[in-house]
C-alpha cells in the first residue's frame, strides 16, 4: 500500500525475455512478457498493489527481480494496469478477466494458468480464485489483506484515523470529509512526524494501539490511511464506516480514548460498495498460499487470519495455507522467497502435495 504498496513491483528492472507487447483493453492498459519459444504450458497472471491512477506500461524494460522468474521457468506473464486507481476492485477483477480472454485468444490456452500479486493484488488474488475457478490453478497471495474491507478498513484504516484524531485533534482532514485534493506527500509525512515526536506519551500510545514501530512509519502510514479514505468516500459517495459501537483498547487509558474518540455513523450506500467490491466468501476450489512478513505496519499479520476462520467455515480450509515470511515491513517478501512460494504452489496443484504451513523456506 504507500504506493508504499508495491508500485516497485511494476518493473523496472532488465531481464531477458523474447517478447514484450503493449496495449489497452476497455482504457485498461496491459503488458504481457513471452519467454523465449513460449510452448503454452503456463501463463500467471499478476495483480498489481494499490495505486491512486490506473497503472501504465512501457515495452521497454523487462519485470522486476521479485517476478522475473517466472519467465526463466518458461511462463507467460500477463498483468492489467486497471481502468481505475485507488481500492478499484471492480476495475481490477473486470480488467483482469478482460486481458486473460485477450491472451488465449491470441495465444492459445496455457496447460496451467495461475494468479498472484502484491497487496491489493493478493487481495485480488483471492477474489479471481473464489470467483473464477475454472480458468485458475490456484493462487499466490503476498502480503494481501485477506480480509471483509468492511471489517479491515474499518478497524485498521479507520479506527486507527479516529485515534489519531484524539491525541492530535485537526492535525489531518476529517476522516469522514477528506478534501478531493488532499495528497501525500514526504513533506506532508515529516510535518505529521514532527508533531508525533512533539507528544512522546501520545505517539507512544499510538504506536502501542496500532503496532508500529516508530514515529516515521506511523507518520507514514497515517498519512497514507487519510488517502485511503478519501479514495473510498469518493467512490462510495460517503463514509462507509460506523464506529458507535467500537471497543478502542491497547492505549495506556482506554478509558479516556473511548471516552473522547469522535464516534461516526455510516452511510449506509458508502457501506454497501464496501460490501460488493469485495467481501471475501472462504468457499475455494482451488488452491491458495499466502505468505506474509511478521511485521507489516500498513497490513498488520493479524489480517490474514482472518481468511483461516472464513475458509474453515466453508469447508475450504485444505485449500489454503498461510506462510510468514521473517521481515520487516510491507510486502517485504524476497524474489527467492515468492519463487520458492510459488514452485510450492505448483507441487500442490500439479503433484497433490499441500506445503506446510509455517516459515517460508
Amino acid at each position: 500500500m504507500r504506493c508504499l504498496l508495491v508500485l516497485s513491483l511494476l518493473g523496472a528492472a532488465v531481464c531477458a525475455r523474447a517478447e514484450t507487447h503493449t496495449g489497452e483493453i476497455n482504457g485498461a492498459q496491459f503488458r504481457i512478457d513471452l519467454p523465449e519459444k513460449w510452448p503454452g504450458a503456463g501463463l500467471v497472471i499478476y495483480c498489481h498493489g494499490y495505486n491512486p491512477t490506473p497503472a501504465k506500461f512501457e515495452s521497454a524494460g523487462g519485470p522486476n527481480a521479485a517476478v522475473k522468474f517466472l519467465l526463466d521457468q518458461g511462463f507467460a506473464m500477463a498483468q492489467s494496469g486497471y481502468a481505475g486507481g485507488g481500492w478499484a476492485i471492480r476495475e481490477a477483477v473486470e480488467d483482469t478477466q478482460e486481458l486473460l480472454r485477450y491472451f488465449v485468444a491470441k495465444y492459445g490456452q496455457p496447460k496451467e494458468t495461475y494468479v498472484m500479486g502484491h497487496s491489493m493484488g493478493g487481495f485480488l488474488t483471492m477474489a479471481l480464485l473464489e470467483q473464477h475457478p475454472e480458468v485458475y490453478d490456484g493462487g499466490l497471495a503476498l502480503c494481501g489483506p485477506l480480509a471483509a474491507p468492511s471489517w479491515f478498513m474499518a478497524h485498521r484504516v479507520f479506527d486507527l484515523r479516529v485515534a489519531f484524531d484524539y491525541y492530535f485533534p485537526d492535525a489531518l482532514p476529517s476522516p469522514v470529509k477528506v478534501p478531493a485534493d488532499f495528497a501525500t506527500s514526504p513533506a506532508l509525512n515529516q510535518k505529521i512526524q514532527a508533531l508525533l515526536d512533539s507528544k512522546p506519551k501520545a505517539a507512544e500510545a499510538l504506536r502501542a494501539i496500532s503496532g508500529i514501530h516508530n514515529n516515521r512509519e506511523f507518520a507514514g502510514t497515517i498519512v497514507f490511511f487519510t488517502y485511503i479514505l478519501k479514495d473510498l468516500g469518493q467512490r462510495g459517495g460517503g463514509n462507509p464506516f460506523d464506529n458507535r459501537n467500537t471497543l478502542y483498547q491497547g492505549s495506556p487509558d482506554d478509558n479516556a480514548l473511548n471516552d473522547g474518540v469522535k464516534r461516526y455513523a455510516a452511510d449506509a450506500r458508502a457501506a454497501e460498495y464496501m460490501r460488493t467490491y469485495y467481501t471475501p466468501t472462504g468457499r475455494l476450489s482451488r488452491p491458495m498460499l499466502a505468505i506474509h512478513t511478521t511485521y507489516d505496519p500498513l497490513v498488520p499479520a493479524w489480517t490474514p487470519n482472518m481468511y483461516e476462520n472464513l475458509a474453515e467455515q466453508t469447508g475450504s480450509g485444505g485449500l489454503y495455507v498461510m506462510q510468514y515470511a521473517k521481515h520487516d515491513g510491507h510486502c517485504a517478501i524476497t524474489p527467492a522467497e515468492i519463487a520458492r512460494g510459488f514452485a510450492e504452489l505448483r507441487d500442490w496443484n500439479v503433484k497433490g502435495v499441500r506445503p506446510a504451513g509455517g516459515v517460508v523456506k
